[in-house]
């Protein structure tokens, strides 16, 4: 009888052994919490650990990438030929749809698509292979949500869905069962097995007469707006920490440079405080003619990227390596190749920026721009040293590159 009970000790964990040990000595041994929770982390740590990478290198692609497995080999050949190591896919877009299954409100509403069949799948091999996962989940923008139910929607004063200048609809970010919606969305997504979770179009509506706004908070000005972003993000934060899930969010690209916030309740640094990784959007083609002094920002990518990301170091001081911007890998109005995507890196790691992500809308990313997994470049990524901004040429520049060549 003895011997049968010592065979079964010998196949439970640490942690029982010693309970059941101090038992049969009687003695009474209240373990702590922290003394159990530190024998199951040992025991943890014989599992296969998180894959995300020191810096997050890494490029956007849409559900319909991600769902066909002839679309997405081209980014898998980029994921396992160059410094790549990370995807971030869309499971929600700000024209409403929801490309997982599992989300109540989106299936009763007809909002759910099924792009990514296989998605759970294709992760799981994605994480074999040593590659980072995000899921973008658009909170605000919606043009589903609001059709079918206008109570959630943004309003006009008569009560009718607010519509902007293209006639898209957004979800009222006072509202906690939209924050709810957002929330169940990014839970199904880390079930899923997606390791972060990045919010885009956490603002509110900036094109069209926006003044005809009504909120459920009718007190709305700039500063509850940017007050109410801070509790999203708290909340979400207090939702998704504990279950150690990172979560970042995507700030137009001048929210670094400005003191206000912009009319959308984008206040930077005041965002950035709540989240593990912040993404602003430096795309050189939307930066207005003579920003930062520049006459065509669009032709001179290290330039604007070095201005937005030198404000952000000075703006966010501590915890400025929370900073990973999206850059641009396409070409809307210059024509965008090795150089001007490289330059832009170049200018984050000139002011120690080691985290980026790079954007293209058709998923198309030039393989040439980025290193191999060797390290090394592609002579047609080598820029002008012309390009390079001096330190000295920042008023107020106190800081010194961490690397002063414009290629290596």
């Amino acid at each position: 009888m003895i011997s049968h009970w010592i065979r079964m000790l010998r196949e439970q964990p640490l942690h029982i052994k010693l309970a059941v040990l101090a038992l049969v000595a009687g003695i009474f041994v209240p373990l702590s919490v922290y003394t159990v929770r530190s024998f199951v982390e040992d025991e943890k740590l014989e599992a296969p650990k998180s894959v995300k990478p020191e810096f997050v290198r890494g490029v956007h692609i849409t559900c319909w990438v991600a769902g066909s497995k002839k679309s997405r080999a081209k980014i898998d050949q980029l994921l396992d030929e160059t410094e790549l190591n990370s995807v971030v896919i869309a499971i929600k877009e700000y024209q409403g749809e929801v490309y997982i299954s599992g989300v109540e409100l989106a299936e009763k509403n007809k909002a759910f698509v099924n792009a990514m069949p296989d998605i759970k799948e294709y992760l799981a091999e994605l994480k074999s292979r040593g590659i980072y996962t995000i899921a973008r989940v658009v909170v605000f923008k919606d043009k589903i949500i609001p059709k079918k139910r206008p109570d959630l929607a943004v309003r006009t004063p008569d009560g009718e869905v607010w519509r902007d200048r293209s006639g898209n609809t957004w979800v009222d970010p006072y509202n906690k069962e939209v924050w709810e919606y957002i929330f169940s969305i990014s839970e199904q997504a880390v079930k899923l097995g997606f390791q972060e979770i990045q919010f885009d179009y956490i603002r509110y509506p900036s094109d069209g007469n926006t003044k005809l706004c009504r909120y459920s908070y009718a007190n709305h000005n700039s500063s509850s707006a940017a007050h109410n972003l801070d509790q999203f993000l708290d909340a979400a934060a207090k939702r998704f920490k504990p279950m150690g899930v990172p979560i970042s969010i995507d700030v137009f690209g001048l929210t670094p440079s400005v003191p206000h916030d912009m009319g959308i309740g984008q206040k930077f640094a005041q965002m950035t405080q709540w989240v593990d990784f912040v993404s602003p959007m430096v795309y050189p083609s939307h930066y207005a003619r003579g920003e930062y002094g520049i006459p065509e920002p669009n032709s001179e990518p290290y330039k604007v990227v070095y201005h937005t990301m030198f404000d952000a170091l000075k703006k966010l001081g501590p915890i400025h390596n929370r900073m990973r911007p999206y850059l641009q890998d396409f070409s809307l109005g210059h024509k965008y190749g090795p150089q001007e995507v490289r330059a832009q890196i170049q200018a984050c790691e000139d002011l120690g920026f080691k985290e980026w992500l790079m954007w293209n809308a058709s998923c198309n990313y030039t393989k040439n721009a980025y290193r191999t997994k060797d390290g090394k470049l592609h002579a047609t990524a080598e820029f002008p040293k012309s390009w390079v901004i001096k330190i000295s040429t920042i008023t107020g520049a106190s800081l010194t590159p961490t690397n002063k060549k414009a290629q290596d």
